[in-house]
């Protein structure tokens, strides 16, 4: 086993120059690794231009893996590696009624999943608990705040991988307790704003 692990990380290595690496098991196809390396590049430019953003530490969500898989990276700039990861809730209004397939929308109401990159502002607290409000960085996602999108916890949300697919939200990146216990630890002691990075 530990060598298919091998041969798909060698593999993965052709399709891009990032030197991505896994903590644990949990096993992306190389498109997937492909994909997470084309946006954590695009992240590094955005942030070499800017100082306001965290340097160490991004966030990217990848909706093209279907929401019972952990989708949800918390990646490590510095060492090019994915530190965590989990599952995270794409909007009720992103279904098209064909499984594993997706719409997006930056429209207000539309309780979609909006793409692009966001801001992690800070947080208050909301019928959900502590929730950290989203400031949209791209025209496909700059209506945001006024959409009320936010980073947020829910009961409903497994912490475990399933085979199906999980609870859906009003448009917001939505994760398990126990995950957004983790990731809450990283924003909070950021001196500077984490980008999250959400594609399909």
């Amino acid at each position: 086993m530990k060598l298919f692990y091998l041969i798909l990380l060698v593999t993965a290595g052709f399709f891009n120059t990032s030197n991505i690496a896994l903590e644990d098991e949990d096993v992306l196809t190389a498109i997937d690794i492909e994909r997470i390396n084309t946006h954590i590049n695009e992240v590094k430019e955005k942030i070499a231009i800017s100082s306001n953003y965290n340097q160490k530490i991004a966030f990217l969500v990848d909706m093209k893996i279907k929401s019972g898989r952990n989708r949800f990276f918390v990646y490590d700039i510095e060492n090019d590696k994915i530190i965590d990861q989990g599952l995270v809730a794409h909007g009720s209004g992103s279904e098209t009624g064909v499984g594993g397939e997706l719409k997006f929308s930056n429209t207000p109401e539309s309780k979609a999943t909006a793409l692009g990159r966001y801001s992690i502002e800070k947080c208050y607290k909301g019928i959900f608990g502590k929730a950290y409000r989203l400031a949209g960085l791209d025209e496909t996602n700059n209506n945001a705040l006024k959409r009320a999108i936010v980073l947020h916890r829910y009961s409903a949300v497994p912490e475990n991988e399933q085979d199906y697919y999980i609870s859906r939200s009003q448009g917001c990146p939505m994760v398990s307790e126990a995950f957004f216990k983790r990731i809450e630890k990283i924003i909070d002691t950021s001196r500077s704003r984490i980008i999250l990075d959400i594609y399909y």
